[in-house]
């Protein structure tokens, strides 16, 4: 099992790696952006550019198929932005397994601090909390030889986090509602709350599928991984083609997600909505 550092603020729990890995994957898209632009030119596109032409046609080919054609360009950059944050952040958890081991010998002087063990265990429960400590300085303690102590996870997919994809979706609804309101605030109540099937969309159906499709594949692919590299040298053929099959999941996963953000709003600009 991982554990992960974490830290209490204003009764939130916060996760440290998921902070570190949605700031690196951030920082990635904006690199890769400018990389890929800085040389633009209107001649004959080639490398990089050429890359980043097909990725912007791509996109705004999805926008258009969903968005009537005169109000889809201002969504373009939303998909682009979507799309390269959610793809790549499915890719970064493939790409390394950093984890640190820790364990206290005190034969050796080595103690994890108190401060540590906090945030190893941190909850807003304080009975989640105590049983927290009790199994993590268990296996801090074990004088088991083959045990690894406490393994903390340092690096994974942004999106293998139920917070990070909630929060995308979250995002893509709370404007799609918010460009309902501001085209007819009438329409947008008849649309919404006049069919009970609609209130059961909009409120349930909607901000669990799209955040949880995510979130479980990743999620799942990642757990896979792990298992597979605690396999040792006879899971490497198997761990080859699973990393493989999750590039292409990753990839659409990205595709889905950018598509239904697209549909959501379309129910709400298009004029036939």
């Amino acid at each position: 099992m991982h554990y992960s550092l974490r830290f209490e603020w204003l009764g939130m729990v916060f996760d440290i790696s998921t902070i570190l890995m949605i700031l690196v994957t951030s920082l990635v898209v904006l690199l890769l952006c400018i990389g890929m632009t800085r040389n633009l030119t209107s001649a004959t596109p080639s490398g990089a550019q050429n890359v980043m032409e097909w990725i912007v046609d791509f996109v705004t080919g999805i926008t258009k198929s969903y968005i009537t054609p005169k109000k889809a360009a201002g969504f373009v950059s939303l998909a682009l932005t979507l799309f390269l944050y959610i793809f790549l952040g499915n890719q970064l958890g493939l790409l390394f397994n950093v984890n640190t081991a820790h364990h206290n010998d005190p034969v050796k002087q080595e103690v994890v601090s108190d401060k540590v063990v906090d945030w190893l265990t941190a909850s807003t429960n304080e009975e989640t909390k105590k049983q927290k400590v009790d199994k993590v300085m268990e296996e801090l303690n074990s004088t088991d030889p083959h045990a690894h102590g406490v393994v903390i996870g340092w690096w994974k997919s942004p999106t293998a986090t139920p917070s990070v994809t909630f929060a995308l979706a979250f995002i893509v609804l709370l404007y799609s509602h918010y460009l309902g309101i501001k085209k007819s605030f009438g329409g947008w109540l008849k649309h919404t709350f006049l069919n009970p099937i609609h209130i059961l969309e909009e409120f349930i159906i909607k901000p669990l599928t799209l955040p949880l499709r995510l979130f479980g594949n990743i999620f799942a692919g990642e757990v896979l991984i792990a298992f597979l590299l605690g396999v040792g040298i006879f899971g490497s053929i198997p761990l080859f083609i699973w990393l493989g099959y999750s590039a292409f999941v990753g990839s659409v996963q990205a595709f889905i997600f950018t598509t239904l953000a697209m549909v959501y709003l379309s129910q709400q600009v298009n004029e036939d909505h």
